[in-house]
């Protein structure tokens, strides 16, 4: 295992040898020591120069890299290598991970905007994903400033988990500003890069950090952006890989919210609130919620009883007043994911309503 590790750390370093060229390989079932070692026969010039001489003595500095808590890497042909992911024809070779890498498989809303956002974008942003968090989605976002930051920060605020997809490798914070944010989210979620250690930042890794972030993702909120913002780039990815793409619209008046025009002119939906993207995501968000209660250890639960109504026991423990997370483990015995997954359903079928300081409330009828 610690070989094929190694081999894998080294095609991940190949110069010029990127998913494009090594993604039909690896899925027409070549091996990557076959790759290394062997190289098919179809295959010449500087490839096959670069596969036959790999920089082992950099894998070997990756390889300790990985002896580190919490450092993984899940190349393209691993179980746990992100299913959304897998299916993109440019999907990454292999993902560097800091922190959860479970994660990866949950499902995701990507969260994009203007690196120079106006306060109440910012605003927005946090409110936003505060509730997505609150609710048992991922926020995936690049680290970048403005609207990304707050796009992590309001998912960490609501008690949930948020994924930092990095230009650089994971050893490397760009910006720098952001570095105790990253060490945050790696401990309460996730830095992912397809680029290994010691990578710097460079304008060409940009437009490759983004097709992760929307290839991890159901869907792409915009939620500010001017009309040459990277974020249109993200949104555009979106499009292409067969993603929802959402946008928030601003004034007239204000330059950043041309971005998000364009992008709903073109086809995105209009949102307005949290809500209203839940509610489009919501049969994405169903094979999730299944695959949550069958995979979790505890107490087990059906997604409907004879008559139809969904999680009696859940809305029953919830009583009249809001109440938290915590509680509603406590009261039956669920796991905190069965828990979190359920009242997400239940939020996006209108009976349940999200409150401030991450409580719930059942929705009288």
């Amino acid at each position: 295992m610690q070989d094929d590790l190694l081999a894998w750390l080294a095609l991940m370093r190949l110069p010029g040898v990127g998913p494009a060229k090594l993604n039909p390989l690896l899925r027409k079932g070549f091996s990557v020591d076959e790759l290394l070692r062997h190289p098919p026969s179809g295959v010449g010039g500087n490839m096959r120069e670069a596969l036959l001489a790999p920089d082992w003595a950099q894998a070997e500095k990756d390889l300790r890299w990985l002896e580190e808590e919490h450092h993984h890497f899940l190349p393209l042909t691993s179980p746990a290598y992100p299913a959304t992911l897998s299916t993109l024809p440019d999907a990454p070779v292999g993902l560097f991970v800091h922190g959860r890498a479970d994660l990866l498989n949950s499902p995701q809303i990507a969260m994009v905007g203007s690196r120079n956002p106006s306060r109440g974008g910012e605003q927005t942003a946090g409110d936003f994903a505060r509730h997505f968090a609150s609710s048992g989605l991922t926020v995936t976002s690049g680290l970048a400033m403005g609207i990304d930051t707050a796009s992590h920060r309001g998912a960490l605020a609501g008690g949930g988990a948020t994924i930092a997809v990095m230009a650089t490798g994971l050893d490397r914070v760009y910006p720098a500003s952001n570095r105790d944010l990253a060490h945050e989210i790696a401990a309460n979620g996730a830095l992912v890069s397809e680029f290994p250690p010691g990578t710097s930042p460079r304008r060409g890794h940009f437009p490759r950090r983004n097709r992760i972030i929307s290839g991890l993702s159901l869907g792409v909120l915009v939620v500010e952006a001017a009309l040459k913002s990277g974020s249109l780039i993200t949104a555009r990815l979106a499009g292409e890989q067969s993603r929802e793409v959402f946008a928030i619209p601003g004034s007239i008046h204000n330059p950043l919210a041309r971005g998000c025009h364009r992008l709903i002119r073109e086809g995105a939906k209009l949102v307005e609130t949290a809500a209203d993207i839940l509610e489009e995501l919501a049969p994405s968000l169903h094979p999730y919620l299944l695959d949550s209660e069958k995979a979790k250890p505890g107490k087990d639960v059906s997604l409907a009883d004879n008559s139809g109504s969904q999680y009696p026991e859940l809305i029953q423990a919830m009583g009249h007043d809001p109440v938290s997370t915590d509680t509603l483990v406590e009261r039956t015995g669920f796991t905190p994911e069965a828990v979190s997954s359920m009242l997400l359903l239940l939020e996006m079928e209108g009976r349940v309503s999200s409150e401030p300081g991450g409580l719930f409330a059942l929705i009288k009828t």
